[in-house]
């Protein structure tokens, strides 16, 4: 008869299943086994080198390169696991928002995100990522395209608004546009303006 698979056995499925380049929180493996156990298997998979320790309770299932050797992982999937872990949501801010848009070419060395849960700071070597809680009216439509729009219009101010618009009504779908329409009330008032006439652009002003 088949011996049952271990914690760390499991873990480590689940991680290859979920392909190179995975991020994962001790909560993410509740449902195998306990909180303890689950951090003990984990600890025991990074000593083994099977798995990534990144930092406090933050782990990788890194890709490798073959002259590089293993990478650092996505900002965005750190900051999704760190907000899985909180049950709470993340949005892309700052000039990471202006650069996912093509507002901007500086790809910044510091991440940062909006998080309805609480702060908090991972380094990975020379790249920041910044989770800063905020209030609901600075965190209008977390983790959608609406979302990215509106802090990468926060970010580069009222003198960028044209080019925010211009780029905006293009990458948005006809739904997005319509939840910007009804977000647009909970924005600050400089920016309502150029979120409305992004709303009422149809996609045959697009091209």
């Amino acid at each position: 008869m088949k011996s049952p698979a271990s914690v760390p056995d499991k873990i480590i499925k689940r991680a290859r299943a979920s392909g190179r380049g995975g991020v994962f929180t001790p909560s993410d493996f509740l449902d195998v086994a306990s909180r303890a156990a689950v951090d003990q298997a984990l600890s025991r998979l990074a000593k083994a080198g099977k798995l990534r320790r990144l930092a406090r309770g933050l782990y990788d299932f890194p890709k490798v390169h073959p002259k590089l050797g293993p990478l650092s992982p996505a900002p965005d999937d750190v900051a999704q696991a760190l907000a899985r872990e909180t049950g709470s949501q993340v949005q892309i801010a700052g000039a990471r928002a202006a650069n996912a848009l093509g507002l901007s070419t500086q790809v910044p060395a510091k991440s940062t995100y909006l998080t309805d849960g609480p702060s908090r700071r991972v380094v990975l070597g020379k790249r920041v990522i910044d989770l800063r809680h905020a209030s609901p009216k600075h965190l209008i439509a977390p983790g959608s395209p609406v979302g990215m729009v509106v802090q990468a219009l926060r970010h580069l101010g009222s003198v960028r608004a044209t080019d925010v618009a211009r780029v905006a009504a293009r990458r948005l779908s006809a739904s997005d546009k319509k939840r910007l329409a009804t977000s647009a009330v909970q924005a600050p008032a400089w920016m309502r303006p150029t979120l409305v006439s992004i709303a009422e652009m149809s996609s045959t002003a697009d091209g």
